[in-house]
């Protein structure tokens, strides 16, 4: 039974909206900041919007300083970066699901469960070995060595095969009574009634791939090959006797965009494909 009390709906409220307003409060910043000139942000942090937006906008998509690349560069490579990922680890992943389900041989719950354990170790703990294995195969350097390392995800062929075990085996039999094979099974049936889930995946790892840092700092000198993530950083970094925050500032909030936008405009599948199996 739930209470339905005033007192405790208003407190809930409250407790909900505090909490939304310290979370979005540094974003707003960010966001107000970006139309500000250099001289406004040198002297206070302003609460107001600004007239210079666009003239940041402008700026930031047409700036070149020393050291780095071309702005549309770094999220070229950035987008670049993500989706190969993203694809890489959703196609992956529901193949090594779909073989541990729907294929009977030797080892397969030791195969799942080495991929599982996988989980229990995070990047940092194997980015010198990983590093060391880019290096030697001549990968530095490249979008391969951006995104191979990254693109094979346990948590992703977990949730695959979750969902698959719950996939009826008597839609299993019937495919097969009416003469689908295991391509076509999987290709006419597993393929759209996991749509919700890869959709929801995709989002997730999208935005991973995106806001990637450590790694491109590892495998990239050259320019050409620098992500958004290590641009913005860069950016400060190269302007620490007279920093342009203003601009720094506005390239933050453009690389925030991209996965803010990719949630907005997919939030009913992601929602969707994270709570409904919708089979």
């Amino acid at each position: 039974m739930v209470e339905n009390r005033p007192f405790l709906t208003i407190l809930t409220h409250l407790v909900l909206v505090l909490g939304v307003l310290i979370i979005a409060f540094p974003v707003y910043v960010a966001l107000i900041a970006s139309t500000h000139d250099e001289a406004t942000l040198n002297m206070a942090a302003p609460l107001l919007p600004g007239g210079h937006l666009w003239d940041n906008l402008v700026t930031v998509w047409t700036y070149d300083p020393p050291g780095l690349p071309p702005f549309w560069t770094m999220v070229w490579n950035s987008t670049m970066m993500a989706f190969i990922i993203m694809v890489g680890k959703v196609v992956i992943s529901i193949i090594s699901a779909y073989a541990i389900v729907y294929f009977k041989f030797p080892f397969r719950v030791l195969a799942f469960w080495l991929i599982f354990v996988t989980l229990m170790l995070p990047v940092e703990v194997r980015i010198i070995p990983t590093y060391e294995v880019v290096a030697n195969l001549g990968l530095l350097n490249s979008y391969a060595g951006l995104t191979i390392p990254l693109i094979a995800s346990a948590t992703a062929t977990f949730l695959f095969r979750q969902f698959f075990m719950t996939v009826p085996d008597e839609l299993m039999e019937a495919a097969r009574v009416d003469g689908a094979g295991p391509i076509k099974f999987f290709i006419d049936i597993l393929l759209p009634l996991s749509r919700t889930n890869i959709a929801a995946l995709c989002i997730i790892l999208f935005i991973y791939g995106w806001v990637q840092y450590l790694w491109p700092l590892l495998v990239t000198t050259r320019e050409e090959h620098f992500t958004l993530m290590m641009g913005v950083k860069q950016m400060a970094g190269a302007q620490e006797v007279d920093p342009q925050w203003n601009l720094i500032i506005t390239a933050a909030v453009l690389a925030m965009l991209p996965p803010v936008l990719i949630v907005i405009f997919m939030q009913r599948l992601f929602v969707k494909g994270l709570v409904d199996t919708e089979k």
